[in-house]
């Protein structure tokens, strides 16, 4: 490999691995935020009751009820939410300061001032989907809609890192380095499997903002059966149900939940199938100890959520496994993110 020493190179490195960081505790404090019903702790955005601070707005006579004579002001939900915030407020000046190097350095490239528009407009995006979360009473589709775009920045900024960590600059190609022909199929699974873990992932937005996560309380079957009987599929998938509507503690019947946590499980196994596939693919004709050790994360990556699921249930779905469940997701994506990009290089 050749080591490009390019300018700009080391702050875009150095940005994207504290972008990537942080991402991961945006994502569980949004999960943490969702699991304690915590969404509407402030009902309006970007503020709390119009202050910065929750505490702010209970200082000021009327403010609260000013909002809503019926709603309940929760302090501890509404400092969940606000602490939410204030990290996703930091990712996104992360963000900014990445797309201005990469345009400053726009001759040099160390980063693609394309790519760099597109991770800038992804966070423009979730700072939309946040409003519209709150705005449209934590609504399922937009609640999910607001979890892949926080992935997708996530998995962003693991690619920038990945592409410059190994030095100060760019690591391109040497002249004349030819692909590995065998390598061909594990590129292939490696991209399969890490579509369908996006798609497992969302899945699993779905059934978390559904509130379907304890429809299945026993492990392997659900409800005591292998096929639950009377699972309302129709009911499950339906992906908007008018404005107006407060989805606070779900807003589904018990057979269309438990029929969301079902597919929910097979779409597990399907996924814990297509990543061991990408790895031992990878595996047999690993040409370096780098791809083989991507490999390996993926594998533990995976062994990691399952054992996180299995847990949860087993222990009556307490809090921190749940909200570690969904960083676990993100460790899993961000594993197959490096599978991919280590096969890239070869």
């Amino acid at each position: 490999m050749n080591k490009i020493d390019i300018p700009g190179a080391v702050a875009l490195r150095r940005l994207a691995f504290i972008g990537m960081l942080l991402g991961l505790v945006v994502v569980v404090l949004g999960a943490w935020v969702r699991l304690t019903d915590a969404g509407l702790g402030c009902p309006d955005w970007p503020g709390c009751y119009g202050h910065v601070t929750p505490d702010a707005a209970a200082r000021v006579p009327g403010q609260v009820e000013s909002y809503d004579p019926g709603w309940d002001f929760d302090s501890g939900k509404a400092w969940r939410e606000m602490i939410h915030r204030y990290a996703a407020s930091t990712l996104g000046f992360i963000i900014v300061l990445i797309a201005a190097i990469a345009f400053a350095y726009r001759r040099e490239r160390p980063l693609s001032p394309t790519f760099a528009a597109v991770l800038l407009l992804v966070v423009l995006m979730q700072g939309a989907l946040g409003a519209f979360t709150v705005w449209w009473l934590v609504k399922p589709l937009v609640v999910v809609l607001h979890l892949i775009g926080g992935l997708t920045t996530v998995s962003m900024l693991a690619w920038t890192w990945l592409t410059m960590r190994r030095t100060t600059g760019i690591v391109t190609p040497e002249p004349g380095a030819t692909k590995i022909p065998q390598l061909d199929a594990a590129r292939r699974a490696a991209v399969i499997a890490t579509v369908i873990v996006a798609f497992q992932i969302m899945l699993g937005g779905w059934t978390s903002s559904n509130y379907a996560a304890v429809s299945c309380p026993d492990l392997p079957t659900c409800q005591n059966q292998w096929w639950p009987s009377g699972m309302d599929f129709r009911e499950a998938f339906v992906l908007w149900r008018g404005l107006d509507i407060n989805y606070t503690g779900g807003v589904l019947e018990h057979p269309a939940r438990v029929a969301i946590h079902f597919t929910h499980r097979l779409g597990a196994l399907i996924a814990t199938l297509a990543v061991f596939w990408a790895a031992l693919s990878t595996l047999r004709v690993a040409p370096t100890t780098l791809v083989r050790r991507a490999a390996l994360w993926a594998l533990g990556a995976l062994g990691l959520q399952l054992s996180i699921a299995i847990a949860m249930i087993l222990h009556a779905f307490p809090l921190p496994l749940a909200a570690g469940h969904n960083g676990g997701a993100a460790v899993l994506l961000l594993s197959m993110i490096l599978l991919n990009r280590r096969l890239r290089e070869q």
